[in-house]
């Protein structure tokens, strides 16, 4: 973890500021390839009216703008929190090598926010979940997939 405490520092930093200035919630997240932060982001929920406006997802969308590629395989995540699901889902679809917090997911429960909730009901069967899902056959859905797995210049992520 060399370096951690700078990287740390500039995840704390921003989201004290976002606090501060009511950007969002308590959160902040950096992003370091070969020793350079590529990416920096803040929770942005409130400003950006947004619920994907977290600041992992934020930290990773600045981190390809920056290197103009999706794929951020070899970088370090640092976060000032446990990365909820949906933030945790983009850290492994950018490939992120490994991810460094502080609070946890409970620590974040005992603040008013949901990630442990969602933890949960992932591990639930759908039909147990809070929220209904249900699956409509469609044959436009075999055609589409059908589409993707005949396109020779696809790419691949």
């Amino acid at each position: 973890m060399d370096g951690s405490v700078k990287y740390f520092d500039q995840a704390f930093d921003d989201a004290f500021e976002s606090v501060k200035n009511n950007i969002g919630g308590p959160f902040g997240a950096v992003i370091v390839k070969d020793r350079n932060i590529i990416g920096r982001g803040v929770n942005m929920v409130f400003s950006q009216n947004d619920p994907t406006a977290h600041a992992e997802i934020m930290a990773i969308r600045d981190a390809c703008r920056n290197t103009g590629h999706f794929d951020l395989a070899g970088a370090i995540l640092y976060s000032t929190c446990e990365p909820c699901p949906m933030c945790l889902s983009a850290i492994y679809w950018a490939n992120i090598q490994t991810v460094y917090f502080c609070s946890t997911r409970s620590d974040a429960e005992a603040i008013g926010f949901r990630d442990n909730h969602i933890y949960e009901e992932l591990n639930l069967p759908l039909d147990k979940r809070s929220i209904k899902f249900q699956k409509i056959d469609n044959p436009k859905g075999d055609a589409l997939f059908r589409s993707w797995a005949d396109k020779e210049d696809k790419t691949l992520y």
